[in-house]
């Protein structure tokens, strides 16, 4: 199957499916997704997260939790194809920013590495350049939620206020904090609030 068939035949099962990891671990399983870009998603198996964050395991696993978390949303954002692609690439920077610091697994500046990375993977289809961009802006803020709540000296409020769709955004903060394992209910809620706070903060000025 080419390329852009392959892409249209993911992005379908993106925008229809309950949960979409089940025909992308088929994928997988299978070694179609073995050639460029889409080899860039396999390697995300190996690369390991802090279990403090991610008891799910490696980021391929936390990526599948995140995009069946996400097509729970799907019927709430403006931009289904934009939202449910930047979920399935959000973390695509940790291929090369992933790495042991004083014994835990950390991956700093993954979301503006991604940025280039998750444009640099939608290059090789035929897609239109404002697509290529709304994912890739979605995945530059995908942390953002966490810098603002956690006051962290590391968000970009001005860029993420004037280039992000903060809708579609508040719902992949919702698709990533909690697409990952061994969460209660009070943690659930936590995040949950946040969100809103987020919504109440940035959507209604």
């Amino acid at each position: 199957m080419k390329l852009q068939e392959k892409f249209n035949e993911i992005e379908k099962h993106l925008l229809e499916d309950e949960k979409p990891s089940i025909y992308l671990n088929e994928l997988k399983t299978s070694g179609e997704l073995s050639v460029e870009p889409f080899k860039w998603l396999i390697s995300l198996e190996k690369i390991e997260q802090s279990p403090k964050h991610h008891l799910e395991g490696d980021v391929w696993i936390h990526t599948m939790m995140v995009v069946d978390k996400g097509s729970s949303y799907r019927e709430y954002v403006e931009d289904k194809k934009v939202f449910m692609w930047a979920l399935l690439l959000h973390d695509l920077g940790k291929r090369s920013t992933t790495k042991l610091r004083k014994g835990r697994w950390t991956s700093y500046d993954h979301d503006k590495v991604g940025r280039k990375d998750s444009y640099d993977f939608l290059s090789y289809f035929k897609l239109d350049e404002e697509f290529k961009s709304k994912v890739s802006i979605l995945v530059r803020y995908h942390m953002h939620l966490l810098f603002i709540m956690n006051k962290l000296p590391y968000g970009d409020i001005k860029g993420m206020k004037k280039e992000a769709n903060l809708h579609d955004l508040s719902y992949v903060f919702l698709s990533d904090r909690l697409g990952r394992g061994g969460m209660d209910k009070e943690e659930i809620e936590k995040v949950e609030k946040e969100v809103e706070s987020f919504r109440n903060k940035f959507l209604k000025q």
